[in-house]
């Protein structure tokens, strides 16, 4: 026994010694270096200032085109169909709880849709689509077909609703998997022919237009998750209202509450709140509703209802404001227009396994393909500073942009998934907390929060310098 007894004992022994070995193996500290001390933060800086010199500015009549295109699938058939969007089955995104199932069927339609302006010759498109993020691999995709069109990337300022209940499918590596299911080459290719055609059709119909826009607060409808009432949130729903002149009218709506009002027992198609608000909005006021899901980091939706009453009593009360609002935004047949796009470097990828040891990068890149085409984005129509992020974006970091920005006399709002992701951009104080923001879904550091926030600040603060002339 007493053999026995050293025996367990050693055995344990190595057990424990091994585990340690693996543990400091495939884990590192965390890396507390300031961002504005690293290369990555000195070589995207350097890319911002050049950006200055190459801005055009063009004030000029306006000219706007619509599109919509469906992105819902059609499922149980017995072979997918790719030009069809006819699958055999397709997940829904959101919820690593539903476990990469396929969806039984659909509550409402999920689309992508899609404006495009021009004003002299500057042309931008803004994107909205009913999904969970635009996935990187998929626009990178689509960046290639439509530059073939002459259309450029850094001309797309794609976002998403955030619902999570939407076509899922296309997420790579195991992270992506778990939050999108099992991945599908052939929704893949289906989604890139969406995004491409809703882009080039809103490009083909371009006719002289008017255009405006405004902000209101709905504040009954988000909260700030992480700390709850003690923590700040955005509120302001922004818009900007486009008619074409004897043609049709459109309306982008950008909110910052989650689309998540159906949690991961949902196993249907939906656009969540804004499918809501796009459907009102589209049977009582105009020809199309785009919606862009706003600085939804940290901000999670309030009201009242169970089941599908949520999402509807959000969407459609936020509809009835904006049909308040909209009578009085003053349209303009002529402005201003220039945008600006600032390729990102990022830090090393570090995903967390504790509040205090990343995974090393290594293996980090073996749970997640590293983000290579990372993109800030913003655009400056007249007294409106609409821009992107590719992420979700904090509505603290907004509000602070929003009300630096109202000094200088100008409306704001940052959008988020933007075309790549890179995890939640919160800031840092929000770090150590052992919540999902920030440890699950921290994947650059403690810093990464201020750094975006700087670059998207000096962004910002670029576009809407004087032009010398």
């Amino acid at each position: 026994m007493k053999k026995i007894g050293i025996i367990i004992c050693s055995t344990l022994g190595i057990l424990i010694l091994l585990t340690i070995i693996l543990y400091f193996s495939i884990t590192t500290s965390i890396d507390s270096t300031p961002y504005f001390k690293t290369s990555y933060y000195k070589n995207t800086e350097a890319r911002l200032d050049s950006l200055k010199n190459k801005l055009i500015v063009s004030n000029d009549s306006v000219k706007a085109g619509f599109s919509k295109v469906s992105i819902t699938p059609s499922i149980g058939n017995s072979e997918d169909n790719v030009e069809a969007g006819k699958f055999k089955e397709a997940p829904l995104a959101g919820f690593g709880a539903r476990k990469g199932k396929s969806a039984t069927g659909v509550h409402d339609s999920v689309f992508l849709k899609a404006a495009a302006i021009k004003v002299g010759s500057q042309l931008v498109v803004i994107v909205g689509a009913d999904i969970l993020i635009l996935p990187p691999n998929i626009i990178d995709e689509a960046t290639i077909v439509l530059e073939k069109q002459g259309v450029h990337r850094d001309q797309v300022f794609y976002a998403a609703s955030h619902t999570h209940s939407s076509i899922g499918g296309w997420g790579p590596g195991f992270i992506g998997e778990q939050f999108a299911g099992k991945a599908n080459p052939n929704i893949n290719k289906w989604l890139v022919l969406q995004i491409s055609k809703a882009v080039t059709t809103a490009i083909a119909d371009l006719h002289p237009a008017r255009i405006g826009n405004g902000i209101f607060k709905a504040a009954s409808f988000t909260k700030n998750r992480i700390v709850g009432e003690s923590g700040t949130k955005n509120s302001d729903f922004a818009f900007i209202s486009i008619e074409q002149i004897g043609g049709r009218k459109a309306v982008i709506g950008s909110y910052g509450a989650h689309a998540t009002t159906m949690g991961a027992d949902n196993m249907e198609f939906s656009a969540d709140y804004p499918g809501y608000w796009q459907r009102k909005m589209e049977k009582e006021t105009v020809d199309l509703a785009i919606f862009c899901g706003g600085s939804v980091g940290s901000q999670s939706p309030t009201g009242e209802g169970k089941g599908f009453e949520k999402p509807k009593n959000i969407g459609e009360s936020l509809a009835d404001s904006l049909k308040l609002y909209l009578p009085t935004v003053e349209l303009k047949d002529k402005m201003e227009l220039s945008a600006m796009t600032l390729k990102v470097d990022l830090p090393p990828y570090n995903m967390r396994l504790t509040t205090q040891r990343n995974f090393t990068t290594w293996l980090s890149k073996k749970l997640m393909p590293y983000p290579e085409n990372v993109y800030l984005q913003t655009i400056k129509m007249g007294d409106l500073i609409w821009s992107t992020a590719p992420c979700d974006f904090s509505g603290e970091f907004a509000l602070q942009l929003k009300n630096s920005l109202a000094s200088k006399g100008y409306n704001a709002n940052v959008t988020s998934f933007n075309g790549s992701y890179v995890g939640y951009i919160i800031p840092g104080k929000y770090f150590y907390f052992d919540s999902y923001e920030p440890k699950t879904m921290g994947w650059f550091g403690p810093n990464m929060g201020e750094y975006t926030f700087e670059l998207l600040r000096h962004l910002t603060d670029k576009i809407t310098e004087p032009v010398k002339k």
